[in-house]
């Protein structure tokens, strides 16, 4: 009878020693949304659900969450962007300029991949989710400096 008991406090001691894996699978309840990184204007949130997207390289997988109306001024990744729209609208317009009437709308359920150097920018429509996954690091280029949101926190 003894010996049963220790073997299973043995299991659970070493079970318990291991290190905790890391997750790989997310309901959205599970998702820890913070702030938006720096180089995003404020009022938007991220989850990061794959990798590091700072790192000098691997895989990453993040979700953006902004609020209606919410926008990215022109710019551009020195990466591949791979983009699928969880909920709401994104409308995304192409080149140097937001210009609101240029732009496409991509719904609930949309796919797009922007090469390197693509001159872009983005707006919401109602809330939207998208997730964002390529490799790393993250790099915004804004097109005109002074967009840049790093350039306002000094």
């Amino acid at each position: 009878m003894k010996k049963p008991f220790f073997l299973m406090l043995l299991a659970a001691t070493l079970l318990a020693a291991l290190p905790a894996a890391s997750q790989n699978a997310f309901t959205p309840d599970q998702m820890k949304w913070g702030p938006a990184p720096p180089f995003l204007p404020a009022g938007a949130q991220v989850a990061v659900l794959e990798g590091d997207p700072t790192a000098a390289s691997g895989d990453f997988t993040i979700r953006v969450k902004m609020p209606d109306g919410y926008r990215i001024a022109p710019h551009w990744h020195p990466r591949r962007e791979n983009v699928t729209v969880i909920t709401g609208t994104l409308k995304v317009g192409m080149g140097d300029s937001f210009d609101v009437m240029k732009m496409a709308s991509f719904p609930m359920g949309s796919f797009a991949y922007l090469d390197p150097s693509m001159h872009h920018y983005a707006m919401a429509s109602g809330d939207t989710v998208v997730q964002i996954h390529g490799i790393s690091p993250v790099e915004f280029v804004y097109v005109n400096p002074s967009d840049d949101p790093r350039k306002t926190m000094k």
